[in-house]
């Protein structure tokens, strides 16, 4: 990685001045962010960071002081050509051609893999990990908050899976539970096998609409028990009905997940773990930790006291299971199967509390990997409605961008030359769904605008694919060949600068990223990528340029468009060609 070496080299000279060890001085050194004030230093060193104590103990002017006291015994050098002092910090300007040839050379020769390999990753050790995400519940609503945890959890199972790590992602179905009993009475009455396996989500959907209209009455509440302790009780027709359910399902959601890029290595579900939730009880009861209540339910008392002022039920007075059972079963059969380092569940923040109950009675049942379960939460997206009205199923959202984006690549000029305009709308439509989304913390709340979502310009999706399809119409345009052997010392403007700077914090910014799960860090340091290489598009013309000059230039874009690409497939894009 470029910028370590570059970090390496300023941390060796320092060490020798503090007498501090050059590696604990690398996390100090961070890449300046690029501003539009103009000739920036490229790195810089953080004295509170470096001093022991807290930084609180210094005052400003004295953080000042010892900058400039550091600064003054240190010297220039074939990698340093500038030194100078900010507010409490040391800065280094590289030597700008040592600065335009180490980048290029790394971005084109790591591809892919340009800031995965950085040392600052060297600490972190490479771990099994598995994802639940997705998780819709069969035969209801695909609300929203699915879609968000569809692509939040592939955006993580990506950056793990790029900084080496091992990744399982499982989708856990709802597809057990009272609801079961209910639809499979609605079927037997409203249902059609022919509907089942041409459109299975919608059918079901409106068999459960229908069947729920009549819930109220005694009779269907009657049926739908009935129904679903045959279920329990492995009755074979109630059995095979309800797996048609579930594998048509699974199949259908398999396609559409494909539209969305996204796969799992596992569709996992309730149902699983209906007899191993068993065991969970009883495990529970040995333990002494299942206490039975006046109502005959079973509870796990949480509380600090023993006093029940905080209790999880984990068993009906009919003595059927409840979910929070059944995530407990799925745990402990996950740890034995995958023997996973970690392990995160996506699912929005109305779940914290069931997550938090999770772990603490996995805790207290002995369990002390529950250390390494994470709940990554997300907010509530409001407003997102399609032209038919409300969103009811995935598929909806998908139909609904890629139309409005096929509108507006027809009123748009440009689009004259694209092969497969619909499939092009899919990608664009998709990467503004996913800007969208990523750009503020996951655990905030937006108001949804397809408007906004869907601009061309300003912090958008359909900004960053329009910038990669037009630095990869500029390759066509001068030769597809691998640039090679090229001087690129030329590269001293100001503009050209820019884009180096900003090319060499890739790695600070994957690492950001993959401390705290947010896509945000990778979400705008891309549109930031997006903006510097439009205005060195227009400062810095490939055509009618010296072949020289021409070549150094084509170098800087296709590194660009490289790196910007690595950043658009983490966050679950399919970057497009042409548009």
């Amino acid at each position: 990685m470029a910028a370590c070496a570059f970090r390496r080299s300023i941390a060796r000279q320092l060490s020798e001045v503090l007498d501090l060890p050059p590696e604990n001085l690398i996390k100090s050194i961070s890449v300046v962010p690029v501003s539009r004030k103009r000739h920036n230093a490229d790195f810089q060193l953080s004295i509170a960071s470096i001093e022991e104590g807290s930084s609180s103990d210094y005052v400003a002017q004295d953080l000042q002081l010892r900058a400039q006291k550091l600064a003054e015994k240190l010297k220039c050098d074939a990698v340093v050509s500038e030194i100078s002092t900010g507010p409490g910090t040391v800065n280094f300007t590289i030597n700008r051609e040592l600065l335009a040839k180490t980048v290029l050379q790394q971005v084109l020769k790591d591809g892919t893999q340009y800031g995965t390999k950085s040392e600052l990753f060297s600490t972190v050790p490479k771990q099994k990990a598995v994802v639940e995400f997705g998780s819709p519940n069969i035969a209801k609503k695909f609300h929203i908050g699915h879609l968000r945890s569809t692509i939040i959890g592939n955006f993580i199972a990506n950056l793990k899976v790029a900084l080496g790590h091992e990744v399982t992602r499982i989708n856990y179905l709802g597809d057990w539970g009272m609801q079961f009993g209910l639809l499979g009475v609605g079927f037997q009455q409203f249902g059609d096998k022919e509907k089942l396996k041409s459109s299975p989500l919608q059918h079901l959907f409106e068999v459960y609409v229908q069947i729920n209209k009549a819930a109220a009455d005694e009779n269907t509440k009657k049926l739908a028990k009935d129904f679903f302790r045959k279920l329990e009780e492995h009755d074979e027709q109630a059995l095979s009905l309800w797996k048609e359910f579930r594998d048509f399902s699974i199949k259908e959601y398999t396609r559409i997940y494909k539209r969305l890029g996204v796969h799992f290595d596992e569709y996992s579900g309730e149902s699983f773990y209906e007899e191993k939730s068993r065991e969970v009880l009883k495990m529970l009861e040995d333990k002494g930790l299942l206490q039975k209540t006046t109502k005959g339910t079973g509870v796990v008392d949480l509380s600090e006291k023993k006093d029940l002022s905080s209790l999880s039920t984990v068993i009906r007075s009919d003595g059927t299971s409840l979910y929070i059972t059944r995530d407990l079963a799925a745990a402990i059969d996950r740890m034995n199967k995958y023997n996973w380092d970690t392990m995160i569940y996506v699912t929005d923040r109305n779940q914290s509390s069931h997550f938090q109950h999770l772990f603490q009675i996995l805790k207290l049942m002995g369990y002390d990997w529950v250390e390494r379960c994470q709940h990554v939460s997300f907010g509530l997206v409001q407003g997102m409605k399609t032209r038919k009205g409300e969103v009811v199923f995935l598929e909806d959202v998908l139909d609904e961008v890629r139309s409005r984006m096929l509108e507006n690549m027809a009123s748009a000029k440009t689009t004259k030359e694209v092969e497969d305009p619909v499939e092009t709308a899919e990608k664009v439509g998709l990467a503004a769904l996913i800007i969208q989304d990523f750009r503020g913390l996951l655990s905030s709340d937006y108001q949804f605008s397809w408007d906004r979502a869907l601009q061309s310009r300003g912090d958008t999706g359909v900004f960053l694919q329009y910038t990669h399809a037009r630095l990869h119409s500029l390759e066509r345009m001068h030769g597809n060949e691998p640039v090679t052997d090229i001087n690129v010392a030329s590269l001293q403007e100001p503009d050209a600068i820019s884009v180096l700077q900003h090319l060499l914090r890739y790695d600070e910014v994957l690492y950001r990223s993959s401390q705290d799960l947010q896509p945000k860090h990778i979400v705008s340091y891309l549109l930031t990528l997006s903006h510097l290489a439009a205005v060195a598009h227009r400062t810095l013309p490939v055509k009618g340029s010296t072949p020289a000059l021409a070549q150094a230039r084509l170098c800087l874009f296709q590194a660009t468009r490289s790196v910007l690409a690595n950043g658009m497939k983490l966050l679950g894009i399919t970057p497009v060609t042409r548009m």
